[in-house]
């Protein structure tokens, strides 16, 4: 599955809310950075049937980025059961976005 596109409108119902853990990628178009992770991202998104992946543009959704403190991007937030459980700010690399899903997949 591709990655999700959340906005400021639906992240409160498709992420906090929602019934198991979801990665979500704070990127903007013009990042260089945030073009090496898309793919990582949408690599995860098709192998994790237990996590939701998704997108924020922060250009075009302040809200989300502004609520979650994202000041730098890209910024590669997991959150479980509607609270942020862990974060990797910068290009972190598969590996390091894996680890993340394996500790609340246990």
């Amino acid at each position: 599955m591709d990655p999700i596109q959340f906005t400021d409108a639906n992240f409160a119902d498709m992420v906090l809310k929602a019934s198991k853990p979801v990665l979500v990628d704070f990127f903007a178009d013009w990042c260089g950075p945030c073009r090496m992770v898309a793919p990582v991202i949408e690599e995860i998104a098709k192998k994790y049937d237990g996590v939701m992946v998704g997108k924020v543009d922060v250009d075009a959704n302040p809200g989300v980025a502004g609520k979650y403190g994202v000041m730098s991007i890209p910024t590669v937030v997991l959150f479980n059961g509607g609270k942020e459980v862990a974060r990797q700010v910068g290009f972190g690399g598969k590996e390091v976005y894996e680890e993340m899903i394996k500790k609340v997949l246990k």
